[in-house]
């Protein structure tokens, strides 16, 4: 029985990743550069696996401003975010988990401050048991840690709670930690390869709650 679902946030709840991509293109654009979507999604749902920045240097081969650079991305990501709303779907799907008494959870690569941020923006925090973030864990995504932590957190088995996942990194952590996973890409990991997940689609409003939960008795 499915006591617990466990969302990702960036790229899940809100379509972050797709402005913090346009966000570095426009950077790499305004160097005579670009960042291939194939390199930069290998970075999606994790934590250092890529320095932009280092990648810009390699490209145009000399060195830039990389702490000014970053300082510059997240500002022009803020404002992108300025004013958005949940994806579609989202706020229905934990409505419901919590209309059937399920314990709701997210798993983070991204930083506690980040995350907790918008989802007071979003009125969607009220909704969380528990949140576990890339300040929780000494490894995140793909590694399992993060979804163990959660299913810990809200008192369930692994194998009695569903991840919600955008990405392919996370996808692979939530299978790894045991849990059943629904991939939802979006606009940036639409093309990724997701291996062995359990649904996907194309958004959360496609497919009521309840009737997503019948695939999984």
């Amino acid at each position: 029985m499915i006591k617990a679902v466990v969302f990702d946030f960036d790229g899940l709840i809100l379509d972050s990743e797709t402005s913090v991509y346009n966000a570095i293109q426009e950077i790499f654009s305004e160097h005579s550069s670009h960042m291939p979507l194939e390199v930069w999604q290998q970075c999606i749902g994790t934590k250092d696996f890529l320095d932009p920045f280092e990648y810009l240097e390699e490209q145009i081969s000399k060195k830039v401003d990389s702490d000014g650079l970053r300082a510059m991305h997240h500002e022009r990501v803020v404002a992108m975010l300025e004013g958005t709303s949940a994806l579609p779907g989202v706020e229905d799907y934990m409505e419901a988990a919590k209309e059937l008494g399920l314990k709701i959870g997210l798993a983070t690569s991204s930083s506690r401050a980040w995350v907790t941020g918008y989802l007071e923006k979003l009125n969607l925090l009220p909704y969380f048991d528990c949140i576990k973030t890339a300040d929780d864990v000494e490894h995140v995504k793909p590694d399992p840690a993060l979804y163990r932590e959660a299913v810990k957190c809200l008192g369930v088995k692994p194998e009695e709670a569903i991840a919600f996942e955008d990405s392919a990194n996370g996808a692979r952590a939530a299978k790894k930690a045991g849990l059943y996973c629904v991939v939802i890409p979006n606009e940036v990991t639409k093309g990724l390869v997701f291996g062995d997940v359990d649904h996907q689609m194309e958004t959360m409003a496609e497919l009521q709650f309840k009737e997503l939960l019948r695939k999984f008795k």
